[in-house]
């Protein structure tokens, strides 16, 4: 069947913008041309943030009322063309039709909790008179924009990592400069003509798509971008954090998540939750399970319900409502996918299922024997792979879970609370789930992790509190002149 290339334009200062060059826009499933982007230059990325800088500058004050009203607009324009969002990602990415609907209800919220916070960003009263000497002097703190945020969004999440980035940015009155991944941009677009719509005044968004080494660098470096909120992967984020210079910096750079599994846990319910947080998303998603520690006394048969379960997995046809595995973001990732299973077999693992590539399919794979040295054990594998260890205590469970370079979420299985809060004290991360996979995780909570996981937090409120500054206002009182 022929499917029709779309023309795209991009969003400059609240203008539709066509580029003089283009970039093709392809469905990972059968390597069709969906749409034809603009693929900007840099000197439409600085136009785009002086564009920003002067709205921001300009606009003397941008009631919360106002800010508030347009986010709702959004959030309902969203509820309104849900499935034409859902198609649009599906057909650009790698998530299933039904993923994708999914996706759709979580980015509509997350725009929805930005326009409620924004009625709370607060500050607070100071006691001076704490200090001696100051006790004729009263005052207190609040919260201002940091001015223009730049904001570099990854492929997995097209959508509602977009939303994390333009939500609270807006709720905060910031404007905002979001440059889109190159393969998903058509969900950002979408988005941007979405605040059109709501009424967004022009200058406060700008969407600009193109490649990351043409107009990365400008938005990272010029001076008038305050902040820098990236999801990617670690070598970019180290790249940014070496450019960007004095700016503020939010960074979430991925994860190998661990999963604990004692022998007091609920099996049954344990392998329904891993088995899905290994695989939703083909496991494409920086809190998929990828490591899974099991107490010995439980761990084949653990292993045996899990193998089982993932055989049972549909892989096929993303726009099938029975699918539950589509393809990956394209034929080179899952390339790279094999390359490392095959590194680990060499190394001694052995595969259980799955294993197999078919362009740019990858069957859910379950591996065991693993070698702590082999680069899958050690790095992100984004991708429908997990590994699973027997282990003799929850202590060495815990010290495994902490042995590689990341800290994002994890999760632990257990009927006893003294075991969960052991997990919860002595696990390097920045969440932990009992009694669910690593990848639970709702758009209002604190979302961030330690080591090489990234820098500060997401979630509504807490990107917010990124997207501002505290002044503080101090009164030094006259002395009672009645």
């Amino acid at each position: 069947m022929h499917t029709k290339v779309k023309a795209m334009k991009m969003l400059i200062g609240g203008k539709w913008v066509a580029g003089k060059k283009t970039f093709e826009v392809v469905n990972p499933q059968n390597g069709q041309v969906i749409a034809k982007v603009p693929l900007a230059s840099k000197e439409q990325m600085i136009e785009a943030i002086e564009m920003a800088d002067r709205t921001y500058r300009t606009t003397q004050m941008w009631p919360t009322h106002e800010r508030i009203a347009i986010l709702n607009k959004v959030a309902v324009y969203m509820k309104e063309h849900m499935e034409d969002f859902a198609q649009v990602i599906a057909s650009e990415g790698s998530k299933t039709i039904n993923e994708a609907r999914g996706e759709v209800k979580r980015a509509a919220q997350t725009i929805q909790i930005s326009a409620e916070e924004a009625r709370r960003i607060n500050g607070e009263t100071i006691n001076f008179d704490q200090n001696e000497g100051s006790e004729n002097r009263v005052g207190y703190y609040y919260r201002f924009p940091v001015g223009v945020v730049g904001a570099i969004t990854p492929f997995n999440d097209p959508l509602n990592m977009v939303a994390h980035k333009i939500g609270p940015a807006i709720a905060a009155g910031n404007a905002i400069v979001l440059k889109p991944a190159s393969v998903t941009p058509l969900s950002a677009l979408k988005l941007a003509d979405a605040f059109v719509e709501a009424g967004l005044p022009e200058g406060f968004l700008s969407v600009v798509t193109g490649s990351g080494r043409e107009i990365g660098d400008p938005l990272v470096t010029h001076p008038a971008v305050r902040m820098i909120s990236f999801t990617g992967g670690p070598v970019a984020g180290e790249h940014i954090t070496q450019k960007a210079g004095t700016k503020k910096l939010s960074m979430e750079l991925g994860s190998n998540s661990p999963v604990i599994v004692l022998e007091d846990a609920d099996l049954h319910d344990a392998v329904q939750a891993t088995v899905s947080g290994a695989f939703s998303a083909v496991g494409q998603n920086c809190l998929g399970v990828q490591r899974i520690y099991v107490e010995r006394r439980i761990y084949s048969k653990f292993l045996d319900t899990f193998v089982n379960r993932t055989a049972e997995l549909q892989v096929g046809d993303k726009m099938n409502e029975l699918t539950d595995i589509g393809p990956l973001i394209n034929e080179r990732e899952a390339q790279r996918v094999e390359s490392w299973v095959e590194e680990a077999v060499a190394k001694g693992a052995v595969i259980e299922v799955g294993g197999k590539r078919d362009g740019s399919y990858y069957t859910p794979t379950v591996l065991t024997n693993v070698s702590d040295d082999a680069t899958i054990a050690k790095e992100e594998i984004f991708g429908p792979v997990v590994l699973i260890y027997p282990v003799n205590s929850l202590y060495e469970a815990v010290e495994r879970s902490n042995s590689v370079n990341y800290g994002l979420q994890a999760g632990i299985f257990t009927s006893q609370i003294n075991s969960a809060f052991f997990a919860i004290k002595h696990m390097n991360v920045g969440g932990i789930m009992i009694n669910d996979s690593s990848d639970y995780r709702i758009d209002a909570m604190p979302f961030g992790g330690t080591k090489g996981s990234g820098i500060g937090r997401e979630g509504i409120r807490f990107a917010i509190e990124a997207m501002t500054e505290s002044k503080v206002v101090s009164f030094r009182l006259q002395e009672n002149l009645l």
